[in-house]
């Protein structure tokens, strides 16, 4: 705190300067550096990664949350995500899993929008042609990771060893697994709980439920694209630095190149039915 004496000192010009004081030393008191952006459900994310209330949170660039946008899946640039994931294009991917597939009716156009309301920024920065490209690279990613949207659950998962127990802030519980489930394949324990602390579900003790909620898991595909992929593809640094975002550890810099060559034929193709180019810097 500031005594009078000081305050007479630094010789405010008016009265402005002192609301101006004010309110950034109330702004700082409320910030909440998340990690991942992890905010309540009450809370919005902010474009810089914070986590709080008021227009500097859900204004302008809030990626989730309960935005103060009206329209979600709209924006300045003219893109509705919902005239560029039609039908046709969400159907395209999903009919090709075969019919006994566990995603089959789990998976659908419908749940995927319901999941859209809480992340007004997908789909909806930048030029029109990045809005695309943001498109098709988000669903490239979750056509690979479920196989045209056949997988809810990771392939042997529960005999994989996902918990990171030098992560203190979301400790593993006991008995529970947190493989891969849902549209990007959320995985670790350093995933599922922030990731339920923003959605508004208990990710520690019931990781399960992204894998028998339609809606919540499109939302932790979304939430992690949120906060891990959508700044690199809407910035302009190209499909490459998502792919390392998603999985990079395993399959970047020559870690598994028949992976990633997978993941950049299906941008390719999506590009290629959104009509725009697929930018630069495809690979990792």
């Amino acid at each position: 705190f500031l005594s009078s004496t000081q305050l007479n000192k630094m010789n405010f010009s008016s009265s402005k300067t002192y609301f101006f004081l004010f309110f950034t030393l109330a702004i700082a008191s409320r910030l909440i550096l998340a990690q991942n952006c992890g905010c309540s459900s009450d809370l919005c994310c902010s474009r810089w990664g914070y986590c709080g209330t008021g227009n500097d949170y859900c204004g302008e660039g809030c990626q989730g949350g309960p935005c103060f946008s009206t329209t979600p899946t709209n924006n300045n640039n003219g893109v509705s995500v919902s005239d560029v994931v039609t039908d046709a294009f969400f159907n395209g991917i999903a009919d090709q899993a075969a019919s006994n597939c566990e995603g089959k009716g789990f998976y659908t156009r419908e749940r995927f929008f319901e999941a859209l309301q809480s992340y007004s920024n997908f789909g909806t920065v930048g030029s029109s042609d990045d809005s695309k490209r943001e498109i098709a690279a988000f669903f490239a990613h979750v056509t690979h990771e479920t196989g045209h949207m056949c997988y809810i659950n990771e392939i042997n998962g529960p005999s994989g060893d996902y918990c990171d127990e030098t992560n203190t802030e979301y400790p593993c519980v006991s008995g529970k697994n947190y493989y891969g489930r849902g549209p990007i394949q959320l995985s670790w324990n350093f995933n599922y709980g922030p990731a339920g602390q923003s959605i508004g579900f208990d990710g520690l003790n019931d990781p399960d439920i992204v894998g028998r909620d339609g809606v919540i898991s499109f939302k932790t595909a979304l939430w992690y694209w949120m906060n891990n992929c959508h700044s690199l593809i809407t910035s302009g640094q190209g499909f490459g630095p998502t792919i390392r975002a998603i999985n990079g550890q395993i399959e970047c810099d020559g870690g598994n190149p028949q992976t990633v060559a997978r993941r950049i034929e299906y941008y390719t193709q999506y590009c290629q039915q959104l009509g725009v180019d697929t930018g630069d810097n495809l690979t990792c």
